[in-house]
């Protein structure tokens, strides 16, 4: 059989990466990788028939463990599906209560007006009626004053007269008395609304939340893949035996100070300038756009397959950016300026200033709050299995803390100012100790070290490191992007 990648005879075999190899191969990937045997002594030593039972055995579990997911996941639907119309009802029973309470503060309200209007109109149609009477009074007055004569004494006509004054003064007192009779004002019925209603409408966006809860399903898998699979793993997980060598350099002369680099699920990388642009890159390194995002942005991270997120610290802002559309979806404000960013699990870690680094979901809302020590500003970390590993520039540093601010582990030997970082897919942490020129792996529990290249090898000014999705090897970037030299990863 032929290699894919260079046409020549598959004739050695690297049990560091579980794959078969031709002479091209080992010189270009597998240069450091120890162990390299003959293809065919593997093949020979093989028990074939053993092997295809072996694998038959492991086709037959999985059947057997694919079934009986079947089986759970059918449960699975048909509960969620009771559940599902429960919620309906439990919303239509929400929403009577509410209306049954609100018809209550209607009827009540509405009495109270009742009685309020009822209590004032009385007191002012009593008022008019006694106002009439005055008018009556007064016409009555009118009358008699015209029934005085000048046919009686003079001295009669004057008393019949004063009589008459007497009475009219008595009503202008009483009109003069009106202006401050509260009778006397206007009136008008009006409703004062209560200020929390308002306050409620407003805060009540919702009448609940509807989640889907996960529930871990015991599985009992164990096939012969699997059992291999924890052995190398123990094995593998060993730094002391990892290697990593430069397979090429390519030149991308952007020519720009970098703060952070990653490699898209789809092969493709993305560049990062200083408080500057978003540059995507082909797989092979070609510069084949600026991604058209305002501002200045500082480190990124990817969501999905078509979704990254990136900071701008001077916008104290994340910006989620659709790839396929290239739109901005979504910008998440931050009450302080914003540095490094990791994403795991559904969730974004950003790294506020130098001592705080915030779990938020994508819609911003806060969900925990790490307490960290730093001397520099938290502009690099990983965020996986519940914890955040970050470099400390200026402490000279990388440090492990938990979710809930206890400091799991920091390790300080031989570093001179560690900046990018990434894990591979044991848990150890690749840093870039910029100014040794040197790329060292730190055991998963922060005890151990390894350098795993340095000047000697080619390395120059390195800034940045990123592994391709699912891979063992990636790409290192130097600060002012110049060149990204791709390499291999060996666990030995």
């Amino acid at each position: 059989m032929e290699c894919d990648n260079h046409g020549q005879d598959l004739i050695l075999y690297c049990p560091g990466h579980l794959m078969p190899c031709c002479d091209e191969c080992i010189s270009t990937s597998h240069s450091k990788c120890t162990g390299i045997k003959s293809l065919a002594g593997v093949v020979e030593k093989t028990k074939i028939e053993k092997y295809k039972e072996t694998v038959e055995t492991d086709i037959s579990s999985i059947l057997s463990i694919l079934d009986q997911l079947v089986n759970t996941k059918s449960k699975n639907i048909k509960t969620g599906e009771n559940n599902y119309k429960s919620i309906h009802k439990s919303i239509k029973v929400m929403r009577q209560e509410i209306n049954k309470h609100l018809d209550h503060l209607e009827k009540k309200l509405c009495k109270e007006a009742d009685t309020i209007w009822n209590q004032e109109k009385s007191k002012a149609n009593y008022f008019l009626d006694e106002i009439e009477g005055k008018k009556t009074n007064l016409k009555e007055m009118k009358k008699q004053l015209l029934t005085v004569t000048s046919q009686t004494s003079k001295l009669q006509t004057f008393l019949g007269v004063h009589k008459i004054e007497q009475q009219v003064h008595q009503c202008q007192r009483y009109v003069e008395l009106l202006e401050n009779d509260e009778r006397a004002k206007e009136f008008d019925i009006k409703m004062k609304q209560n200020r929390e209603i308002e306050n409620i409408l407003k805060k009540l966006e919702s009448l609940g939340e509807v989640m889907i809860v996960k529930t871990e399903v015991a599985m009992n898998i164990e096939t012969s893949v699997r059992r291999k699979a924890q052995v190398e793993s123990r094995e593998q997980s060993n730094i002391n035996n990892m290697t990593m060598n430069i397979e090429t350099k390519i030149e991308i002369n952007i020519k720009k100070l970098i703060s952070d680099m990653i490699c898209l699920m789809n092969g493709r990388v993305i560049v990062v300038e200083w408080y500057g642009k978003v540059n995507l890159l082909t797989s092979d390194g070609k510069l084949q756009k600026h991604l058209p995002i305002p501002g200045e942005a500082w480190s990124v991270t990817q969501i999905n397959q078509n979704t990254i997120a990136i900071t701008y610290p001077n916008e104290k802002a994340i910006k989620i950016f659709n790839m396929k559309n290239e739109t901005v979806t979504k910008v998440i404000t931050l009450d302080k300026a914003c540095y490094g960013l990791s994403f795991s699990n559904g969730s974004l870690a950003v790294g506020l200033i130098h001592d705080e680094i915030h779990i938020i979901d994508l819609e911003g809302n806060t969900l925990k709050s790490i307490h960290v020590k730093s001397e520099s500003f938290l502009e690099h970390f990983v965020y996986c299995n519940d914890r955040v590993i970050y470099s400390d520039f200026n402490g000279e540093a990388v440090n492990c803390y938990d979710e809930s601010s206890k400091q799991i582990w920091r390790y300080t030997q031989d570093l001179e100012g560690p900046w990018g970082l990434c894990t591979d897919s044991y848990g150890n942490i690749i840093v870039v100790d910029c100014y040794s020129d040197r790329i060292i792996v730190i055991s998963k529990d922060g005890q151990d070290s390894k350098v795993l290249i340095g000047k000697e090898d080619g390395l120059k000014d390195p800034k940045c490191i990123c592994f391709k999705h699912n891979e063992s090897s990636g790409f290192i970037c130097d600060s002012r992007s110049t060149y990204l030299a791709k390499f291999n990863l060996s666990s030995g």
